[in-house]
């Protein structure tokens, strides 16, 4: 195992790369992450799909967080190792880029080939009818229902709502369907669902079609980014992995960077000809 952006740029060059991101990414942005080196002590409740599709309450809780959160977490921006994910696709060196993020940030640096294996926060899908509404739209249908909403107290949590006092959310409207009126969900994987079966097939095509996975920004500990890690071992091919941090896979791991992506992979896009 080696420790070097230099290393890292030898391993992959001439190899076809399939790339796989995950929140560490995008800390640079100013979007919190789960498992940093700065926030894995601090304890999280993150909605459970569970408890979403089953529970009212649940459902206040979220949209009355999402409500807050949704404003700072549209407005930002992609930040150098987003970029250099856009550079090295325009440069052919991308079998496939897949992100565990939902912050669609690969997509507004230009990145066009992108599997968003959680979905993303910008739409919300009737899980009755199946109909999708754009997120800001639906902002604007909370806020009618809930005008003084947005002058509660909070602070920006990780999945894009925000940390909020449990009493604030009492009396908090939910806004229903457009279409049928049921219920809506924003339109992304929740802890305890599984990603799309045809989405996981596609992933794993990008990663057969490539000749190493490139792990950028996460900790693997979720299995559905983890089984990407397995996939290429099973395969025979190089794993390598850019991350603050220890990670899940780095037992697997033929080079490991221990930096903050945004810094590596500018300097790796640069020598891959990027």
């Amino acid at each position: 195992m080696s420790h070097d952006t230099a290393d890292l740029a030898r391993l992959l060059d001439g190899r076809r790369v399939c790339a796989l991101t995950g929140a560490g990414i995008s800390t640079d942005s100013g979007i919190p992450d789960y498992r940093g080196p700065l926030t894995r002590a601090q304890v999280r409740h993150p909605i459970q799909h569970l408890a979403f599709v089953t529970d009212p309450a649940t459902r206040v809780r979220y949209w009355a967080r999402s409500v807050l959160g949704w404003p700072r977490f549209r407005a930002f921006e992609p930040n150098p190792a987003h970029h250099a994910f856009t550079a090295l696709e325009r440069a052919g060196r991308l079998t496939g880029l897949l992100t565990q993020n939902v912050d669609r940030l690969h997509r507004k640096a230009g990145s066009r080939d992108v599997i968003e294996l959680h979905g993303a926060l910008h739409e919300a899908r009737c899980l009755a009818c199946g109909v999708s509404e754009d997120r800001d739209a639906l902002q604007g249908r909370l806020l009618a229902l809930n005008p003084h909403a947005d002058a509660l107290a909070h602070s920006l949590a990780p999945d894009g709502d925000a940390d909020l006092d449990p009493a604030a959310t009492a009396g908090f409207r939910v806004a229903g369907c457009v279409a049928c009126g049921g219920v809506l969900k924003p339109d992304v994987v929740f802890f305890g669902d599984n990603v799309p079966k045809p989405r996981v097939a596609e992933a794993f095509a990008r990663l057969d079609a490539a000749d190493a996975l490139l792990v950028a920004g996460s900790s693997l500990t979720v299995f559905s980014g983890y089984r990407f890690v397995l996939r290429a071992v099973a395969r025979g091919i190089p794993v390598a992995i850019v991350n603050l941090g220890e990670s899940r896979g780095d037992e697997h791991a033929t080079v490991r960077v221990d930096a903050p992506a945004g810094e590596v992979l500018p300097r790796l896009a640069a020598a891959l000809g990027g």
